[in-house]
């Protein structure tokens, strides 16, 4: 008599079928076209890492070590308290592209502090390492998630920090012991939950080889067509990886293509607002809040819940609103009908990761949310404020009867420009880019890595004092000077059965008054505007190079009627001519959405 079958997750899978041939040669097909797009590393790249992960491991001993010294400790508490090196995120799921971070976690003893992780690790990170090895150190102590980001030969990593309340850390410490959260406060349960989840996730997929192969295509499909990033709205890293496990528990022997191919069909058809989850949620006698609609409202209100399998339960997509909600599902039924014909021999995996369409032809009108400031640094701090920002405004908008799309980009366009005085500093801020520093690269915010700007993005400048820089900007007034800018793109629907008249005036100026009115901003170095774009006056350096970017149509000319004696011209404005009164705006935030 066989054996029964595990059930993997919460229900029932629904085939245990081994693979075809077929589908062999098409999972191997799937993988040379993920080596083709640059998925893959080279071994000795992943060598380097693990050889850097081995120096680090060293070094978070002696810093528990130096730390228990500096408080005069006995030797014996000295020598057993150990000190451990945990990877998460894609790095740890396996599942990771050539260049990205290593998100890593020092845990140690509960005599070390983080204030003692901030004061002492990067004086001990520059003894221990080899001379010249660090490329770049910069600390954010008092981020969400506080981390010290360092570029090590070439290889960035996101190191964090939690201290655990137990007298020694050895090697071998499980996380994913859940007694090991007590005694935690908000910030080292958050920084312990990240190896937690990584840890469950992998234990809770049948085959860990077809996962990390289907989760790279899912991540690299997501990121080409602008659904990938949690704090605009859309699945981050994670909770796409999540997604692609509960597929794996369904289907338990098949392989990564045919993953990838019911993935499609069955996110994209999900019951909605039913969580995704990968294990029943557990209890604990630490009581700590877990998800739950029915004992929290506001998880009621989470459109797509996306559970995170390590204890405390919680929900990895509360960012997603009804906009992103609608794009995701057309880019899942999108990629369903790809797959279709990929498994039919009518299309090719290279056609799944076709890029977005985003700035070329989706979307006529387009708002701009233009942040700026006069140092970098400055800067850094309120972009990423803005960015965790904007998804509200994106919400009032769609409240907006007549917009049945608001669509975020999923990343910010960073620019710098040469401005002399306030004149040409508000010609920046209206979209206009003859001040642009022309030996000066834009650059996405997803590319930048600034560790300052993606603390405050992460945590919304909830948890974080926002820097303005270092003192003043110095600069000779008779030159130009820097002035550093991040745009965000809103893409704009109309409904087909509108007037035709748009007005956001009034959801604009609530947004960017409440913006301007936060603790972070200072009047003179940061700034804030919203303009409006027409697909055709769009920026050259949001497209890429080969893309076709879109012009204008021509004119009909028609006769027009002119009005009886006496009657006055109609003062209404068609919808175009509302976006075109908004781009002949003279002053940043003073211009008129639609006439009074």
């Amino acid at each position: 008599m066989a054996a029964p079958q595990r059930q993997w997750g919460t229900t029932p899978s629904i085939s245990w079928t081994p693979p075809t041939e077929k589908e062999i040669l098409q999972n191997q097909e799937l993988t040379d076209e993920l080596k083709r797009q640059g998925q893959y590393e080279a071994t000795s790249e992943t060598d380097k890492k693990q050889t850097l992960l081995v120096q680090l491991q060293k070094i978070a001993v002696e810093f528990v070590k130096h730390v228990c010294r500096k408080n005069n400790l006995p030797q014996s508490v000295i020598d057993s308290a150990g000190g451990k090196i945990c990877t998460y995120g894609s790095y740890r799921l396996g599942a990771y592209a050539p260049g990205s971070d290593i998100d890593t976690l020092v845990a140690a003893p509960r005599h070390v502090t983080r204030d003692d992780f901030f004061e002492h690790m990067p004086s001990i990170l520059e003894r221990m390492l080899p001379p010249g090895a660090i490329e770049e150190m910069k600390a954010v102590p008092e981020a969400y998630v506080p981390i010290i980001k360092l570029v090590i030969s070439g290889t960035d990593f996101d190191l964090n920090f939690t201290r655990l309340a137990i007298s020694s850390v050895p090697f071998d410490l499980d996380v994913k012991d859940t007694n090991l959260l007590r005694g935690l406060d908000d910030r080292e349960l958050r920084a312990l939950n990240g190896p937690r989840v990584a840890d469950e996730l992998l234990q809770l997929v049948p085959q860990k080889k077809t996962f990390r192969t289907a989760l790279r295509a899912i991540k690299l499909w997501a990121q080409r067509r602008a659904v990938y990033g949690n704090i605009v709205g859309f699945p981050g890293g994670v909770a796409w990886g999540m997604l692609v496990a509960r597929v794996c528990q369904l289907y338990p022997q098949a392989t990564g293509s045919v993953i990838v191919m019911k993935f499609f069909r069955i996110i994209g058809r999900w019951n909605w607002p039913q969580p995704i989850l990968l294990k029943e949620p557990e209890d604990h006698p630490i009581q700590a809040r877990v998800w739950n609609p029915r004992l929290y409202p506001t998880d009621k209100y989470h459109l797509m819940p996306i559970i995170t399998p390590a204890y405390p339960a919680m929900c990895a997509t509360h960012n997603i609103g009804p906009t992103t909600k609608k794009i995701i599902i057309q880019e899942l039924e999108r990629g369903g009908d790809i797959t279709d014909k990929i498994s039919f021999g009518k299309m090719q995996w290279k056609d799944l990761f076709t890029k977005h369409s985003y700035f070329t032809k989706d979307y006529k009108y387009y708002l701009s949310i233009i942040s700026g400031s006069t140092t970098k640094d400055a800067q850094a701090s309120w972009s990423g404020f803005i960015e965790s920002k904007v998804r509200l405004l994106v919400q009032s908008l769609e409240n907006q009867g007549s917009i049945t799309v608001a669509r975020l980009f999923n990343k910010g366009f960073a620019r710098e420009h040469r401005c002399k005085d306030e004149d040409e500093i508000s010609a920046v801020l209206r979209g206009e880019l003859q001040y642009q520093a022309t030996d000066v690269k834009t650059e996405t915010t997803d590319t930048i890595k600034d560790p300052l700007h993606n603390a405050v993005a992460q945590g919304g400048a909830d948890a974080i004092a926002m820097t303005n820089g270092n003192g003043e900007a110095t600069h000779d007034d008779s030159e130009p000077h820097a002035f550093y800018t991040t745009t965000y793109y809103v893409g704009i629907e109309l409904a087909q059965d509108s007037t035709k008249k748009l007005d956001v005036s009034e959801q604009s100026r609530d947004w960017k008054d409440q913006q301007c009115r936060s603790a972070g901003f200072e009047e003179g170095r940061n700034f804030l505007n919203i303009t409006a774009t027409r697909s055709y006056d769009l920026p050259a350096d949001v497209f890429a190079p080969g893309e076709e970017r879109p012009t204008r149509a021509k004119k009909k000319t028609a006769m027009k009627k002119a009005p009886a004696p006496g009657q006055k011209r109609s003062q209404d404005l068609s919808g175009m001519e509302v976006w075109r009164a908004i781009a002949r705006a003279k002053r940043p935030g003073a211009f008129q959405w639609s006439p009074t």
